[in-house]
């Protein structure tokens, strides 16, 4: 496989101390199943068009601009210039201006990753000099680069040979925990309860493998097109789970036995109705 194009080229700058490095993508989205719209009486693709609403007739390229609604059926119009005007060339340069405890970063706001590696041979000592001294000091540098003309708030971590370049969700666009667990009550638990739940924790206690994740849906939507190709009929869905009435003590205790543990049911416990 030949190495992913490098997207960003320039030097990161620690202090006094600089380097080049490039930015690779370090996601695709080429094994993804993609859809086109289809004229079901022909078969044929069809095309999107913008159409006015008042008139229902098309608007050409040409003829459409953006506009932002600032009360009910009254907008400003926005010029492409007016837009190109505000985005940023980039200075090529991710200035670290902090460091960070890999302990406290929020994962709440890593959003898109990349691939941070040096430029060039000749770059490779310095920057793997950073990353090493970051890595035993276990922390992550804070930093901003212009990708795609826009300022992007970046997190910079050692990973493995290279470094792994991480852009930040803005805080404004994060839901408070606060206000998503309002109403949820302190709860006592029944320390058997929590005995046996950690028992199972512990049996299937693992190594993080995301080679081991799978995308049901895109399985399912695979198999599908593959039986349709051959003629056959499409692969029966999967049931959906029933609903029953659950005593949680026993929900644990048999999933231990299925895993080989015993354990003893807790005294006194009543079934409940989930």
């Amino acid at each position: 496989m030949a190495a992913p194009r490098a997207i960003w080229k320039g030097f990161m700058k620690v202090g006094s101390v600089s380097c080049g490095v490039k930015i690779v993508g370090a996601t695709s989205e080429a094994s993804k199943i993609h859809f086109r719209i289809l004229n079901r009486e022909d078969g044929l693709p069809v095309k999107s068009a913008y159409v006015d609403e008042g008139t229902g007739e098309p608007v050409e390229a040409e003829d459409q601009v953006k506009g932002f609604e600032t009360d009910k059926d009254d907008f400003i119009q926005i010029e492409p210039d007016e837009i190109k005007a505000l985005k940023l060339t980039s200075e090529h340069t991710l200035e670290i201006g902090e460091f960070v405890p890999v302990a406290e970063i929020d994962t709440r706001y890593l959003e898109k990753p990349y691939y941070l590696l040096p430029a060039d041979k000749a770059s490779a000592e310095a920057f793997n000099v950073l990353r090493e001294a970051m890595k035993n000091k276990r922390v992550a540098a804070r930093s901003c680069v212009v990708l795609y003309q826009r300022g992007r708030e970046v997190l910079i971590q050692p990973f493995g040979k290279g470094m792994l370049l991480t852009e930040l969700r803005d805080h404004n666009d994060m839901v408070s925990e606060a206000s998503a667990f309002e109403g949820l009550q302190k709860q006592d638990y029944d320390r058997d309860l929590l005995e046996i739940a950690g028992l199972l924790i512990d049996k299937k206690a693992t190594k993080f493998d995301p080679s081991k994740f799978e995308d049901t849906y895109e399985n399912a939507l695979i198999a599908m097109i593959e039986a349709k190709r051959k003629g056959k009929k499409p692969p029966m869905a999967a049931p959906k789970p029933r609903e029953n009435v659950v005593d949680l003590a026993d929900v644990l205790r048999k999933s231990l036995a299925k895993e080989g543990i015993n354990a003893k049911p807790p005294a006194g416990r009543k079934r409940k109705s989930a």
